[in-house]
């Protein structure tokens, strides 16, 4: 799943993030969600099926 590599992906920074440089960034598409790096949005980004992510965020957040 590569879909995030698509230039026309909307990559977001987290509100928590503030003005930090040191942050992850999010990208939707229909099956997956992207994760990169901000200081190297040029990396591959992690990509994850939208289920895996959210089991990945609820088990950040417990």
């Amino acid at each position: 799943m590569n879909d995030t590599r698509d230039t026309t992906a909307r990559w977001r920074k987290s509100t928590y993030s503030g003005k930090a440089d040191a942050c992850v960034e999010l990208a939707g598409t229909t099956h997956a969600v992207g994760v990169r790096d901000s200081k190297n949005p040029e990396a591959d980004p992690i990509t994850l099926t939208r289920p895996a992510f959210t089991r990945l965020v609820r088990g950040l957040r417990s």
